[in-house]
This record gives C-alpha cells, structure tokens and sequence, in this order.
C-alpha cells in the first residue's frame, strides 16, 4: 500500500474520523488552534520588525512597498492553499518528506530532510536564540548585552526549550500558543498607535536603486521584483504544520484550516504593520531605519518604546525558536522511521511519546552552531544562507508534488483516485502553478544577488556531501 492510500482521509462518508496511526506512533493531541498557532508563529519570526526598511528601499514608494508585501501574500496564500491540499492526504509526521518521497524518490526526501536537521535548523537556532537574548537583555536592562551575557542566555534558551519540548509535545504547543498571542498584540499594538495617536508623516518618494536611465514603469517593475525576495522570505513557515501533522487531531480537517488560515492572518497582519511603520515614519524613514519597530512606536511612545519593541522582538524570537523544536525533528523521525536514517531517531520516548533523539541532535546542533558563530558568525551565516537558497528548491518542488500525485491517482485504481482527489481541489491546476512560478522566481531572484552565489556554491557542496552520505549508507532501507 502507498503512502498516499495509508494517509488518505478514510472517505467522504465517515467525516471527522482520526486518521490511522501505525503502532508506535506519536499521539493526536493538538487541535486546529494549535496547529494554527504553529503556523502563524513558525512565520511571524524577527523580520516583520526590521525586513520593511529593505522593501522600500528597494522599491522607493510606499505604495510598491505595500505592492511587493500583497504580491508575496498573494504567492504565500498560494502555497497554504497547495500546501492544505497535500495536508488532506499526508498527515504522518514529517509529511513533507513522504512527499517528496512518493512523489521524486527517496533520494530528494533525504537530502531535504538531512540539510534541514544538520544546518537549516540549527543555523536558525542558533542566530535566532542569539537574537533573543539580545533583545530580553536590553529590554530588561535598557542596553546592549555583553557578547558572553548574550551567548550564556542563548545556551540557556536553547536548552530550555529542548527540553520542555522532549517532556511533552502539549509543553511545546502552550509556549508556542502564548507566544503567537503576544506576537500579534504586539503588532496590532503599533497599528494601533498609527492609527489613533499619530497624524501621520507624508510618504515622500524616494530614489531606489535601480539604474538609473530604465524609465518609471522599468523602475516600479524591477523594484517589486526585488522586493519580493525579502518580503516573500518573510511568510515562509507554514511546513511546519506538514511537519507536526503525525500529532494533529483530525489532520484531513485541521491541518487545511490551519495552513490556510494561519497564513491568511499573517499576510493581513503584515499588510497592517507596513501601512503603521509607513504612517509613523513615511517612506525615508521607514528606508533609513536600524531599528524600524523601535523607532515606529517611538514616535508616540519616547523614552520606554525602544525596551517596549526589544522585549516584544525578544518574545517574538522565543516562538520562533520553539517552533525549531516542536516541529523540525518530526522530519528526521518520519524518515528514521521510514528505514533511511540511523534507527535510534525513530524512536519515541517511553513515557513522553517525543522524538527525543531528533530533538537532541537538533539541539546539540544549534549549541554548535552557536559556538562557531561566536567565533566567526560571517561563515555560520554563509553555511546557512547557501544551504536555505538550495532548500527554497525543495519548497517549489513540493509544490509542484500535487501534479505528479494527482497524476498518479488517475491513473491507478478507483479507490486511490478517490483518495487523490482533494489534490486536484482548492484551484487545481492554478493555484499550484502559481505557486511554483513564483517560488522559482524567488529562487532565482535569490542566486541572482551576487552576495548569495557563493553561499549557494557551498550550499550545493553540503547536498554532495548528503547523497554520499545516503548512497553509503541509506540508498536501501534499514530495519528499525
């Protein structure tokens, strides 16, 4: 039987029924809230707080910033919609690796899962819970961390949520839940600050840089064509529920729900935050910005808005980083479990049903990684920037998996096409398409960036290295 006839929702006619787990899998205990909140704050991370002053540099009005932030909601909404799609069919853990399993062969789903449990993840561990420290810090103390106070309170950090997430996947999901909610009352905070106590600063154009004979229309296009590699990057996360989806309760429901409607609340949320940093600060000083969240609710708030803004950036980076932890290593379990990794990943703990092993290495990583980026971060920052440009192909190429599925399922028996059948809803084939040209736009657009292309070198070297790893040692499944 296929993976895809074992994930299938059991059939129209029994709505609501759990999807069957094999022995020994984790339990379904979260519910479509919690879901959701996995996919708002695996997207909401630090960016939002910082990313809109490259946007409209590289777009030099206000209204092509706002344009570049609707496009890529636009592409995201896409890919939630893509995305739920392959949810109502693939709801084990570490789903995203059975589909690209199923769909290229096991080779694309090890190399996707190895890169993101050895350097994706742990990079973004690593420099995310560096962030956070930073910013708890100064906002208790009302300066900058000393470089040992800020990695002693990253270590901390790191080990702090391996471990509440090793005692128990509903430990992972409250903290995620609270820090969603804190997430998104912090931004509505500053719309709400532009909205009822600032008049409002003009939004004067300025010169993008662009060359400078293209005319006005060249400009505009070339403008939100470069803005939408950092605002598109800045929606990306709602795998993460793909990911978990092994733990959700009536997955073929809740997971649709919780990708599209995670993602749906962020795109208006981030269109919401643009239109206040805008409104507070205008379009230079949105440009010139170094602090942008700060500075924004500073204009209403002087003095206490700087350590207002830390603590909630601090905050914002903590659910981030515990996403890392509550869903990254459901990857590398689905695979272990699937016979092409070492056997002890796909192991749950006894009493706390979590794939400890999986959460250590990911853990252990990011404690590395750590380390090395106190020594260098330039090179840590490379390692990871080249390795996530080549991953983004793996986001396209799950995508573009619901063609090659719903293809098959045509094509075999009666029973699997019916099965297959939710891929072929939610705007089949163009919803789909969209998706993947956009994200091979974004690809593009990203290698195109001179100051990426030698990261992406060593991206692909990391890849090499991965399928030698797998023709070594996992080219054949190994017994659990």
């Amino acid at each position: 039987m296929s993976t895809l006839e074992q994930n299938a929702p059991p059939s129209a006619a029994m709505p609501g029924v759990h999807a069957p787990q094999p022995p020994g899998a984790p339990s379904r205990v979260l519910s479509g809230f919690d879901a959701t909140c996995i996919v708002i704050g695996a997207i909401i991370g630090v960016g939002i707080f910082f990313n809109p002053s490259n946007v409209v540099r590289l777009t030099g009005t206000g209204s092509l910033a706002l344009l570049a932030w609707s496009i890529g909601g636009f592409i995201a909404l896409c890919g939630a919609l893509t995305f739920a799609a392959l949810g109502r069919c693939y709801h084990a853990s570490g789903a995203q690796y059975q589909i690209l399993r199923d769909s290229y062969g096991p080779l694309p789903g090890f190399l996707f899962v190895f890169c993101n449990a050895t350097v994706i993840q742990p990079g973004a561990i690593a420099i995310i819970s560096l962030i956070c420290a930073q910013h708890l810090i100064f906002s208790i103390v009302g300066s900058e961390a000393r470089p040992q106070a800020a990695f002693a309170t990253a270590t901390v950090l790191i080990v702090l949520l391996a471990g509440a997430n090793i005692i128990g996947v509903r430990w992972g999901s409250r903290i995620q839940n609270l820090t969603v909610v804190c997430k998104i009352a912090t931004l509505l905070t500053v719309a709400a600050a532009a909205l009822f106590f600032s008049k409002g600063v003009p939004w004067t154009d300025i010169r993008p840089p662009v060359e400078a004979l293209m005319n006005e229309s060249t400009r505009a296009i070339v403008g939100v064509m470069a803005a939408l590699v950092p605002a598109f990057f800045a929606y990306g996360g709602w795998q993460h529920a793909l990911w978990i989806s092994g733990e959700v309760r009536q997955p073929a429901r809740n997971l649709p729900r919780a990708i599209f409607g995670g993602v749906m609340i962020v795109v208006l949320i981030y269109l919401l935050a643009n239109w206040a940093y805008l409104h507070l600060l205008g379009v230079r000083g949105v440009a010139e910005s170094t602090a942008l969240a700060a500075e924004a609710v500073s204009t209403v708030l002087p003095g206490s808005g700087a350590r207002l803004i830390a603590a909630a950036v601090g905050i914002s980076a903590f659910g981030v980083l515990n996403a890392q932890f509550l869903s990254g290593p459901r990857l590398l379990y689905g695979m272990a479990a699937d016979g092409r990794f070492f056997s002890p990943f796909a192991r749950l703990h006894p009493r706390f049903r979590t794939p400890t092993a999986s959460i250590i290495l990911l853990g252990g990583a990011g404690l590395v990684l750590l380390l090395a980026a106190g020594l260098q971060r330039q090179a840590v920052d490379t390692l990871v920037n080249g390795v996530v440009a080549v991953d983004s192909v793996f986001f396209g190429l799950t995508g573009a998996a619901v063609f090659f599925l719903a293809s098959r399922g045509r094509a075999e028996s009666k029973e699997l096409r019916a099965q297959s059948a939710p891929l072929r809803s939610l705007g089949y084939p163009f919803v789909p398409l969209l998706f993947v040209v956009g994200e091979l736009g974004i690809v593009i657009g990203s290698l195109l960036n001179e100051s990426n292309q030698n990261a992406a070198l060593i991206g692909l070297a990391w890849i090499a290295l991965a399928a030698v790893l797998y023709a070594a040692r996992f080219r054949r499944r190994v017994p659990g």
